[in-house]
Order: C-alpha cells, then structure tokens, then sequence
C-alpha cells in the first residue's frame, strides 16, 4: 500500500491513474481538494477498490499518522504543494502553510510512524518528495543546465517554500535517517492540467476565441516534460532511487514560451480550425511581465538516466501533441473546470470548500 498526497491535483492524479494501470499495489490518495484539485480527474477510478480517496491536509498530523498505521503503508508519495507563481505573488501565506508547515507536519507524523515499524518494514519503507527545479533559480542564456549540485536561488514566494521544504526532508534524513527521496522536475504538460498554467491556458483561450497573453517578450525558456515521463521517472526513483539523493527529471526540451504558444496555435489549426480561417496565432496578445520573472530554467536530466537508466519516452513534439488532443477530446472536464462546477459535487459531499 502507497499514500500519495496531493493525488487529485495534475500530476498527482496522472500518477495514481498510471499507477494503478500498472496493476501495482493498492493507493491511498489524500488530498485537500483546494481549487486545483480535482475530483473529475480520477473519474475513472470510480468503484476501483485498489483506489481509496480520502479528503485532507498533509498539516493533520493525527490523520496522516491513522493513515498510515491502519494500511501498514510501505511509501509516501508526496505531491502535496501550492504550485502557481503568480498566486504566490498576490497570496504567499498559503504557500508557506502548505509547503512549508504542511511538509514539516507530514514529515513528522511518517517520522513517527516508521520509527515504529518492524526492522524489516522500516528498512524497506520510502518517502519521496516532489519538487520543483524553481528552486535552483534562474539561468543565464548560455549557462549550464541545472545539475543536482546547483545551489538553490529561489526567486517567487512558490519557489521559496518549495526550497524550504526540500530541505526539510534533507534535514530528516541526515537528522533522523529517514529514508528519503527528492525529485525536481520541469515544467510539466499534459491531461488533467489546470489552466491557468501557459499550455492549458493558451488551448482553452484560443478555443474559446480569447486573447492568449504572453508576458514580456516571450522568450523565457523552460525545459517541458510530459506528465506521464514524470510519473514514470517518480515510479524508477521510488523503486531504486538512492536513499537521500536528488534527481532531477527533465524532458530536455527547453522552448522559449513564445515558441510553445506558436506550435500550440500551428497544432490547433491543424486539428480544430477556426471558423472564419484565421491562425489562432492573430489571438497573441503580449501583456506586462510579472515581478521577478526567471528568464531560463534548464534540467539536466543526466543523473537518472546514469543511474537509474530513465529517459523520457516522448519529445515535446509528441507530447504537446496528445496534449492538444485529450483537450479537444475532453471538453466536458475543461468547460467544468473553467466555469467552477467541479466544485460542485466537492461542496455538495464535503461541504464548504
């Protein structure tokens, strides 16, 4: 049995789904539900009884602890994190409750837990923490890639709570030995993702005939990584990862946004044409950059395929283009998450969200 925190968010979910496809042991997926997370993406799991979900805080100690005492659970997956920079900008505080105390919480009640287990389950059991390459800072354009001994610079509130709580892990492992594992991935893209990030955003926007604003010049550069490669890169980390190592996992794609908007306008007037002609292109519209923007983040993905012989399995050319497809394909769980009524059933089962 695994716990995995954060599950019903964009990658969590993609990595519970992928997981139980896998025919692999059973999943316990705890999450708070806050705006991103998101029910409708586990849809098909409905009456799996390899998938139990669960409604709650990774900052409830008592619960994370009955948790994992009552499933006798072998790893913790934690996906668990406020992940958007621009609301870290206007809103930093839940950033800091979530990713900063929410991970100290989590870390002491899975503490407290395998200091109790049995000497053979407690040399077996895994803590895996998923984190950000925001942490390492911004890149000058000809600079390295990020490798694993870069030092952290965070520059936005998100990505300083991320790097806190990486080092809170590290802490516990040097501290108290606790078997720990860290991944920080690039940015990632594919179904189930929220749209307010670029990809998801400029698809929903140009469908629907809206602006699709590009800040500053477009040319910061992120290294994109298909979700599904990121969730096979966690499944080889948790399965032979090194106790107390780092890997970073990236889809060695680094594209300027401006280009990533153009090949998602090229693609959809390919499959979805607007009616009067035009390229989705004429609907660019550039908009003043936000505060501290990092112009390059680049992932070198180097050390997990040294070690744990990973690789992503698409480029971005392929998967930008399943990508396009499962939002055409899908425009009941856009229209639901766009217009709020995903929350619905949660306030209706849950009560106030």
């Amino acid at each position: 049995m695994i716990l995995v925190t954060g599950g019903a968010g964009f990658i969590g979910s993609n990595f519970v789904i992928d997981w139980l496809a896998a025919g692999d042991e059973p999943v316990i997926n705890l999450d708070k539900l806050t705006y991103a997370g998101n029910l409708e993406n586990l849809q098909g799991l409905a009456g799996d009884p390899q998938h139990r979900f669960v409604r709650g805080d990774i900052a409830d100690y008592d619960l994370i602890l009955e948790l994992l005492q009552q499933n006798r659970v072998r790893a913790v997956v934690n996906f668990a994190a406020e992940s958007h920079v621009d609301r870290s900008i206007h809103g930093p505080e839940d950033f800091i409750q979530t990713n900063i105390v929410g991970t100290f919480r989590l870390l002491e009640a899975v503490r407290t837990y395998w200091n109790g287990l049995p000497a053979d389950d407690k040399a077996a059991f895994r803590f895996l923490h998923v984190s950000t390459d925001e942490v390492y800072g911004s890149l000058e354009k000809e600079a390295p890639a990020f490798t694993e001994q870069h030092r952290y610079e965070p520059n936005s509130p998100y990505s300083a709570s991320k790097a806190a709580s990486d080092h809170l892990v590290r802490a516990y492992h040097h501290t108290y030995g606790l078997p720990v594992l860290t991944t920080n991935c690039s940015n990632n893209y594919g179904p189930y993702h929220f749209p307010e990030k670029l990809i998801p955003l400029i698809i929903h926007n140009a469908l629907a005939g809206k602006p699709l604003p590009i800040y500053g010049d477009g040319q910061q550069v992120r290294d994109w990584l298909y979700v599904k490669d990121h969730c096979s890169a966690i499944r080889r980390v948790l399965e032979a990862g090194r106790l107390g190592e780092t890997y970073n996992v990236g889809g060695w794609n680094e594209k300027p946004n401006l280009e990533v908007v153009h090949t998602l306008c090229a693609m959809l007037d390919e499959l979805s044409p607007r009616a009067d002609g035009a390229s989705y292109a004429s609907q660019i519209t550039f908009v003043a950059d936000r505060p501290g923007h990092d112009r390059r983040y680049a992932i070198d993905a180097s050390k997990l395929e040294r070690e744990l012989g990973w690789k992503p399995a698409e480029t971005f050319e392929t998967g930008i283009r399943k990508t396009v497809r499962w939002y055409l394909d899908n425009p009941q769980w856009v229209h639901n998450v766009t217009s709020g009524a995903y929350r619905e059933w949660v306030g209706r089962q849950y009560g106030e969200v």
